[in-house]
């Protein structure tokens, strides 16, 4: 009894955004440590995205200006330049200041000693285990974290650096001060990554362009420093663009068919789709990992090359990522990707995954008699 009181008030306290500690004391040395030493990484990359300017600026002035007597084109390289640096900061304050999705219960008690229905429904199912059978009859993965002891929404993931669950998780990033990606911050996350994409890549073609006409012309430079700056400029450019392009190309992919970083890496997430096995076997239901032979983990793994729960075609599904209802809504989407349309809860799913889950479920029946 005392178990389900303390999971009771655990459950008040996930409504009400507070959670447990493992100790009394209200803050500790290790916790302190903590917290500071998330955000290196991301004063590196504050750092990094700082330092082309001193050399760009020099470049400019002197190339450009000094040299070549070109101040229009001198202003549309600045323009560019500016332009998708302040973006790329825009996005960057978005991805580190927004909550990445927060999992939070609905229609929360009035009264904060009271826990309402739907609270203890998941209370139930907490302690009784989710029903053999969703009354919807669609196939449904789990809807309880074990670990934040909270409902657990579809796609949603328990991160484990940061102890808690994000809707619709992609992936964590330590390069954002120690934190998640997820269905708020996606958006703005690949903005981020497009912008530096960009930006590395104009910076990587205005030096580039700017140190051949240098070393065609030796005696016609300004000076003899800006050669050395346009090649800086030149490595770092190509070095930044190939480096976080590499990720911009891959989430092109990923949001083409609707997929996030954990649900491509992880092939054996489709065992949570599975519908309900034969008692008779060895498996869970439904199948855990370690209980498969390699036959069936080989079969899962083919299976994961085609089987896109949530794939409806490239339009709806970037359409789910960036789309918009009302009018203007294009313009926070430009200046810092915007918010991911949704409640990050529910999704649609592909109209044809259930009989490819069927036939892998059949496959993996057949490989499990044959062990």
């Amino acid at each position: 009894m005392s178990h389900l009181l303390s999971f009771t008030d655990h459950l008040q306290r996930s409504a009400t955004g507070k959670h447990w500690r493992d100790d009394d004391s209200d803050d500790g040395s290790d916790e302190r440590q903590s917290r500071w030493t998330r955000y290196f990484p991301l004063c590196i990359l504050l750092v990094l995205m700082v330092a082309p300017h001193p050399s760009l600026l020099l470049v400019l002035v002197n190339h450009y200006l000094r040299t070549l007597h070109e101040p229009i084109t001198f202003l549309v390289h600045l323009c560019v330049s500016y332009t998708l640096t302040f973006l790329s900061f825009a996005s960057l304050i978005i991805c580190v200041v927004r909550d990445p999705g927060p999992v939070c219960l609905d229609n929360p008690a009035q009264d904060d000693g009271q826990i309402s229905a739907r609270d203890e429904i998941g209370l139930r199912e907490a302690l009784m285990g989710p029903p053999d059978e969703p009354d919807d009859g669609e196939i449904t993965p789990l809807k309880w974290c074990r670990k934040c002891w909270a409902p657990k929404p579809e796609r949603t993931h328990h991160c484990s650096l940061c102890g808690r669950c994000v809707l619709k998780m992609d992936h964590h990033c330590p390069w954002l001060g120690g934190k998640c990606v997820g269905h708020r911050t996606y958006p703005s996350f690949f903005h981020f990554i497009t912008c530096v994409t960009l930006f590395s890549a104009h910076v990587a073609y205005l030096a580039g362009t700017a140190f051949w006409w240098s070393f065609n012309n030796p005696t016609s430079i300004f000076d003899e420093v800006t050669p050395l700056h346009e090649l800086f400029l030149l490595c770092a450019g190509v070095i930044f663009g190939l480096v976080v392009g590499s990720f911009m190309i891959y989430h092109i992919y990923l949001i083409s068919t609707n997929q996030t970083t954990l649900e491509s890496l992880s092939p054996f997430l489709l065992l949570r789709f599975i519908p309900p096995l034969p008692s008779s076997l060895r498996l869970s239901d439904p199948p855990m990992e370690h209980e498969l032979s390699y036959t069936q983990r080989r079969l899962v793994r083919n299976a994961h090359r085609a089987v896109k729960p949530y794939d409806l075609g490239w339009q709806e599904n970037w359409a789910q990522v960036f789309g918009w209802r009302k009018s203007g809504g294009w313009v926070p989407r430009v200046l810092y990707g915007g918010a991911s349309p949704g409640d990050g809860r529910n999704f649609p799913r592909n109209p044809r995954v259930h009989d490819m889950l069927q036939k892998l479920a059949n496959a993996l029946e057949i490989a499990d008699k044959e062990a």
